[in-house]
């Protein structure tokens, strides 16, 4: 992290306000200006912290906030401890630490254990825009909230960050859902991380999540999620790569070509011009010929296919994985109109429309059929042309992208009922 002073315009400065809300209730401008507002904040987290009181967020100043953007602190059990005066000391609960550390004796701490101490505000947040290294928090805080989470890498970016994948659940029967495929869309990864957060809390507690149980969705499925496919893409989008970077430079020049389109919100490609959601081996010649006749030839901030199919390093990382599991049905997040996308061409397997009307009954959303020009070399098309599965693009939200985060939760009250009823089939 770089070292943040006043008047400071960047992605750290976002992660840095939300570190001090969740620490002491900062709640006043979740800009990415380091505004003398905020500036007092830190001077008072410092004195709180017995930190050197400068205002300036350096590198002590982050070492005391990370635990607030990870959701937990580790504690190396000393002699007397106990959990509850742990749970005091760190002002969560008791139940939370031994949710987080089930093998501990809770009656008979041993001493020199380490001990994860979550804290008790929710992970996935609706005050600033997502990047890679917030959806990394996330995840690395779910998972130490809630041991019962699996997380794994499918592949690494061009950019080399992570393509993680999570997984919840037991049973047998196995479900993909993705999201972030384009960067300006990005809004989708917090529906999934907010769905995988719920969904184990809920489970956690033994409670429901929308109308059923956790418990019993957990026993009958195994959920596997990407919840951020082009990691790149979103960090150039929301402003999370350092504009001397040579990958950010390359986009702008690539931009530059397309001044209709506006940068960086309207890129929706991975960071050297693919589009993700069209380089798929579903009919990707056509997808070719289609996008070339409407002028994209190249590299471009939307609509090119690629060199050839799977030419790009994400959507290769996502069809191996695919083909590494034994899905029964996907879901693909997108933005744009309240649909569901449920057929490719004249693909149509067993069931995939009654699905696809489950779910627009408890959405409210649309069925459609894709529109030809958009119709070839998307991760659904691949899915269901591969496996003749029910596979489904869901566009969420109405307005211009990038989609505020202001919208996040109205947009997962009205898709819980799809996620969670998709483990059911």
């Amino acid at each position: 992290m770089r070292t943040l002073t006043l008047n400071d315009k960047n992605y750290d400065v976002y992660l840095a306000k939300l570190a001090l809300f969740r620490a002491i209730g900062y709640d006043a401008d979740f800009s990415d200006t380091y505004n003398e507002e905020f500036e007092e904040t830190v001077r008072e987290f410092q004195r709180a912290k017995d930190l050197r009181v400068d205002g300036i967020f350096g590198p002590d100043t982050w070492q005391t906030a990370l635990p607030f953007l990870y959701g937990f602190t580790l504690h190396t059990v000393e002699q007397d401890d106990t959990v509850f005066n742990l749970s005091e000391y760190y002002s969560t609960s008791a139940d939370a630490i031994i949710k987080a550390n089930p093998d501990i004796d809770t009656k008979n701490l041993t001493v020199g254990t380490r001990l994860v101490i979550p804290y008790l505000f929710p992970l996935v947040t609706d005050k600033i825009p997502y990047s890679s290294v917030l959806t990394q928090y996330i995840l690395y805080g779910l998972v130490a909230r809630y041991p019962f989470l699996e997380l794994s890498k499918a592949g690494n970016s061009v950019m080399g960050k992570s393509i993680y994948t999570v997984k919840i659940g037991r049973g047998t029967n196995e479900y993909f859902y993705n999201a972030s495929h384009h960067a300006n869309e990005w809004i989708t990864t917090p529906l999934l991380l907010k769905f995988i957060e719920e969904y184990s809390k809920s489970y956690s507690e033994n409670t429901t999540i929308g109308t059923l149980g956790a418990t019993y969705l957990y026993n009958i499925s195994s959920l596997y999620l990407i919840p951020l496919v082009n990691p790149d893409g979103v960090d150039l989008v929301n402003s999370a790569i350092d504009t001397e970077n040579e990958y950010y430079i390359r986009a702008k020049e690539i931009a530059d070509n397309y001044p209709s389109i506006p940068f960086p919100s309207g890129w929706k490609a991975n960071i050297v011009g693919t589009d993700l959601n069209l380089n798929y081996p579903a009919f990707w010649e056509e997808a070719k010929r289609v996008k070339e006749a409407q002028g994209i030839t190249g590299p471009a901030p939307r609509d090119y296919v690629g060199d050839n199919p799977l030419s790009a390093v994400e959507s290769k990382a996502v069809y191996d994985f695919t083909l590494s599991r034994n899905f029964r049905l996907s879901i693909s997040y997108h933005t744009q109109g309240e649909v569901i996308y449920w057929k490719f061409l004249d693909y149509n397997p067993e069931g995939s429309y009654e699905i696809a009307l489950r779910f627009a009954r408890s959405s409210g959303y649309l069925v459609s059929e894709t529109p030809l020009e958009s119709g070839y070399a998307g991760y659904k098309d691949w899915f269901i042309l591969n496996y003749n599965l029910p596979g489904y693009t869901i566009e969420v939200g109405k307005g211009v992208n990038p989609l505020p985060i202001s919208e996040l939760n109205s947009i997962y009250q009205k898709n819980v009922g799809i996620l969670t009823d998709a483990l059911t089939l």
